[in-house]
Parts: C-alpha cells; sequence; structure tokens
C-alpha cells in the first residue's frame, strides 16, 4: 500500500481512539475540567505530562534544530531537559501543596491582589496562544504532506478534534487522550530511529548507533558527517560556532522558561497527594528521556542520509521524497547553472538546494532512508499526536485562565459551579478558534514560537512562583511590577532584534545581530529579562508593606513536608 492509504488508515484509528477515550472520560463538574478531579495515578500523570510536554517542537523540530547546528543545537536538549528536572523538584510538590488550579490562581493567592492574578492571565495567555499557534501550524504541515491536502484544510482537521477531546472531556479527557498520544508518539519516534540505526551501523539502539563505525567500514559516523559538512563548506558538525555566553543564555532561558509554562505546571494538580506529584514527575523524565536521548541519533542520521541524497544528484533522477516535499513549499532547489546536477552548499552563490526547513527532519527522515511506508505513515500519526496533546493542554490553560481566574475570582464571582463548567467549555472553544485562526494566518512569531514562549514564561513567571514559595516577605507590589517588568522587556527584545519591528522590519535582522546586549541572542534573553524581574520584585517588596500575616503563615505551610509538624511534636 502506499504512504497515503497508510496515513489514513494509521492516523484515522490513531484519532477515533482519542474521541473514544474523550466521550468515555468526560468531565462532569469544574475541578474534574481543571484538574482532572484530583485523582489522577502517578505513573498516568507521568505519561500525560510527558505528552504535554513533547510538542510538535520536540518531535517535529528539535531534531531538525539539532541536524542543522550540529554541536549548537545541544543547546535545546540540554535546556528543556534540565529545565524539566527544575520544575519537577524545585516547583512541583509546592504548588501540588498550595492546592490551586491554575499558575494565575497560584498568584492571585499568594499576592492577596486580583490585580496581581489579572496580570498573570494576560501572561499565561501570551504564553499559551503563542506557543499553540506553532502546534496548529504544525498540524497543518503534517496533513499537508502526508494527507496530501492544503495546510489550511489541516489546520481545520486538527481544531475539529482539538475541540472535541478539549471541550468535552477537559482536563479528565485530555489526561487520558495524552496517555494514548504518549504511546503513538513514542512508538513513531523509536521505530524508524531503530530502522535506520540498524541500516548504517548495525546497532539495533539509536543512542549508541550515532557513535558507532558505519556498517562494512572502520568509520565512525560522526567522522563522517564532519567531513561531509565541512566539505560543502558548513562548519563541523562535533564543533559549535556560538559564543559560550548565548551557549549558556539560551540554555537557563529554556530551563526556566520551561518551570514556568503553565501547562506543564498543572498537570502536578492533577494527582491526589504531594507525594504523587514528585512521583509522578520521576515518571515524566523517565518517559520524556526516551525521546529526548534519541533526538541526537535521528539527526545525526537525518543529516547525513539528506547530504548523500540531494548532493550531486540528477535533476531528472531526483529521490521521490524531494518532489513530495518540494509541493509544500518546505524544500526548495534550483539548477542555477543549468548543468543538471544540483550542487548542496554553505556558498549561496553556488548553493542550488535553495530552502530546507527544520520541520523537515524528522518527518522527511524515514522517506529519505528508503523505509517501509507504514513507518513513513506511523511518523505522521506521531508528529500528529505531539502537536495535539501539547495544544489541547495549552487550550485547557487559555479556558481555566478565562473562566476560572478572571471569571469566577474577578468579573462574575457568584456564578454557580455548572455556569462555571459551561464558561470553561465556551472559552476553550473560543480558544481552538483563535489559535486555528493563528495556525492559518500565522504571525510573525510563529517561526520563534519556541523561544519566544519560553522566554516569556521565564522573564513573567519564573521569579514570582520562586519568590512565591521561598521568600515570606515578597509582596504583592514587587510581584505585580516584576512581572510586567519581564514581559514588556522580553517582548520589546525578541521584536526588536528577532523580527525588526523597530529598525526596518525582518530584512534588517541579520544585521542587528552585531548590536545584541550582552552579545545574547534574543532566545537567550529570556535569562535577562528573568533577572531583571527577580532584581525588581526584590527591591519593590523590600520598600513596601510586608504580606500580611496569614500569607506568610501559609508560605511556611506550604514548605513544610507533610507529617513534620506532628513529628516535632513528640
Amino acid at each position: 500500500m502506499g504512504i497515503l492509504v497508510w496515513t489514513w488508515i494509521i492516523v484515522g484509528i490513531s484519532f477515533s481512539l482519542y474521541i473514544g477515550i474523550a466521550i468515555w472520560t468526560r468531565a462532569n463538574s469544574s475541578k474534574e475540567f481543571y484538574v482532572a478531579g484530583g485523582g489522577v495515578p502517578p505513573l498516568i500523570n507521568g505519561m500525560a505530562t510527558a505528552a504535554d510536554w513533547m510538542s510538535a517542537a520536540s518531535f517535529i523540530s528539535l531534531a531538525g534544530i539539532v541536524s542543522f547546528g550540529g554541536y549548537d543545537g545541544s543547546v535545546y536538549i540540554m535546556g528543556w531537559t534540565g529545565g524539566y528536572v527544575l520544575l519537577a523538584l524545585l516547583l512541583a510538590p509546592y504548588l501540588r501543596k498550595f492546592g490551586k488550579f491554575t499558575v494565575p490562581d497560584f498568584v492571585g493567592d499568594r499576592y492577596y491582589s486580583n490585580s496581581a492574578r489579572l496580570v498573570a492571565v494576560v501572561a499565561a495567555l501570551i504564553v499559551s496562544f503563542t506557543y499553540v499557534a506553532g502546534q496548529m501550524r504544525g498540524v497543518g504541515i503534517v496533513f499537508s504532506r502526508f494527507l496530501e491536502v492544503d495546510i489550511n484544510t489541516g489546520v481545520y482537521i486538527g481544531m475539529a478534534i482539538v475541540l472535541f477531546y478539549a471541550v468535552l472531556g477537559g482536563m479528565k479527557g485530555i489526561t487520558y487522550t495524552q496517555v494514548a498520544q504518549y504511546v503513538v508518539l513514542i512508538f513513531a519516534f523509536m521505530v524508524p530511529a531503530i530502522f535506520i540505526s540498524i541500516q548504517m551501523t548495525g546497532n539495533p539502539i539509536p543512542q549508541l548507533g550515532f557513535g558507532d563505525k558505519l556498517v562494512g567500514t572502520e568509520t565512525y559516523l560522526l567522522d563522517k558527517l564532519d567531513g561531509l559538512n565541512t566539505a560543502l563548506g558548513f562548519h563541523e558538525y562535533t564543533s559549535g560556532s556560538k559564543k559560550m555566553i548565548d551557549i549558556f543564555a539560551i540554555t537557563f532561558a529554556l530551563m526556566v522558561g520551561t518551570a514556568g509554562l503553565p501547562h506543564i505546571i498543572v498537570r502536578f494538580f492533577t494527582v491526589p497527594k504531594v507525594r504523587d506529584a514528585r512521583i509522578s514527575a520521576g515518571w515524566a523524565l523517565l518517559f520524556i528521556a526516551l525521546l529526548y536521548t534519541t533526538v541526537p541519533a535521528v539527526a545525526v542520521f537525518a543529516r547525513t542520509n539528506l547530504i548523500e541524497s540531494v548532493h550531486e544528484a540528477k535533476v531528472d533522477q531526483l529521490p521521490a521524497w524531494v518532489a513530495n516535499w518540494s509541493k509544500t513549499g518546505l524544500l526548495q532547489y534550483e539548477d542555477k547553472n543549468a548543468d543538471g546536477i544540483l550542487t548542496y552548499s554553505a556558498n549561496a552563490e553556488i548553493n542550488e538546494i535553495t530552502k530546507i526547513d527544520n520541520d523537515i527532519m524528522v518527518l522527511a527522515n524515514p522517506e529519505i532512508a528508503k523505509l517501509p511506508n507504514w513507518v513513513v505513515a506511523l511518523v505522521a500519526a506521531g508528529g500528529l499526536a505531539a502537536a495535539l496533546s501539547t495544544a489541547a493542554g495549552l487550550l485547557l490553560v487559555i479556558a481555566s485562565s478565562i473562566s476560572h481566574d478572571l471569571m469566577k475570582k474577578v468579573l462574575l464571582p457568584k456564578i454557580n459551579e455548572k455556569q462555571e463548567l459551561w464558561a470553561a467549555r465556551g472559552s476553550a472553544a473560543l480558544a481552538v478558534l483563535i489559535a486555528g485562526y493563528f495556525g492559518i494566518n500565522p504571525p510573525g512569531f510563529v517561526a520563534a514560537v519556541v523561544a519566544l514562549a519560553f522566554g516569556l514564561a521565564a522573564a513573567s513567571f519564573f521569579p514570582i512562583i520562586v519568590l512565591g514559595i521561598f521568600d515570606k516577605r515578597m509582596n504583592k507590589e514587587g510581584a505585580i511590577v516584576g512581572m510586567i517588568t519581564g514581559l514588556f522587556l522580553m517582548l520589546f527584545y525578541m521584536l526588536k532584534f528577532k523580527f525588526g519591528v523597530f529598525d526596518g522590519g525582518k530584512e534588517a535582522v541579520a544585521a542587528l545581530a552585531s548590536d545584541w546586549w550582552f552579545g545574547i541572542s534574543p532566545e537567550g534573553f529570556g535569562s535577562v529579562a528573568m533577572v531583571v524581574n527577580f532584581v525588581v520584585s526584590l527591591t519593590i517588596s523590600r520598600f513596601t508593606a510586608a504580606p500580611p500575616e496569614n500569607i506568610q503563615h501559609l508560605i511556611e505551610d506550604i514548605r513544610i513536608p507533610s507529617g513534620a509538624r506532628k513529628a516535632s511534636s513528640h
């Protein structure tokens, strides 16, 4: 059977599974809608958290970034993995003990202020919409290539699926759907990696295979890739070109941005006990590590096969995958010298592969390696599972921010539970429509959605959450001014240096790189904005009134392990 038929079969089965689970686990109360009733077992929550965490950025884009960036691309693996560890060990148990549904709820109650809550709602909406726009576009790209429909049509289909199980099931439906999506995405990521590892090195373990010798030779795969890269004018794959301060800044921004992402934090409210939050965090780390340790291998396999597939290939005998991906516009080539042979080079004047989008590397990898059609279709289903699982989690954050934090807590405090549940569902439906619009008409920032979303989370939420847990003296004035300062500083820097808004548009961005503050790229500036937030928050809080006594006692209580008071009294 062809790729199209296999894709319809595998994607159809997986979508039917998601819809069936949503119907089976539909939410019947606001608590089930927001936090799945608080009764999710740690193992299940760990798997759902992993699916929520591993978005289209992890499944589709990460290996592409590493594939083209080599050593420089490893900052994303270090930052995202380290960030999850930071969240699991430093914040998750305390937030779970605080017992609130959402991050704005924590901010509003901890800082005894609806103004602080409103700022947090705005920050959550900006971060979540920024992130979800990229997920919807990713869904459109996968549908466009593998189901041979228009990208916009693909976005509409993705909207319909997410709308159904997010609005009907809430967090309860999303949780169990994400378990199924994790199984699909990890299977889809690992199977082609194992196939190609055996094909190229004879080693069935991709994590070891990419550092092994090529089949039938004494040449190591990485040595061959270094040679191919340098021969074409690119820098060595295993060496970096970024400045150390920028590597550190990007890694740190991704770490603290992870620890401030509201759709990940809310997952720790779905388990019964604080101890379960720690256990589920451990399970999630194991499930995440399975994919993240495979990413470098997939990147090496894809880069090597890509170069050997297109460089000096005859135009009239190009591999089928080139024609397939050219139709999407994500791969473009031009025989500039009309010699009938394509040249792939770092030299723009002679390079004839004019465009290769990072995002095609994982999706096209099985085709490039000439794997069976069912494996190619499986990867398509995995990409959709990754994008939809994160999109659902983000949409729930958006819905709860509007219905619970804005309407229930501020605008309409007298609405009953049934009305709040309908408001949550209505907010989720509205959020899906807006996310779909951004997926169909992507704003300029979609290309940098990961860096922008993580940078904004680092600049706004991370300092306020950390200080809210560990500093009794931290007050509402410091929190409000700190969040606003961090958000605006990060937005200004991204608009200036990523999109050239103040300096001549996108065409001027490359020239602006020499003006980066402290030599830090926009992707890493979240680290600087976070430090500014910390400094502003702490300074303002020391020159204004201390929090009320009950708030200070509350902070002491959430930092004391369960049973500690009882033990100390004997």
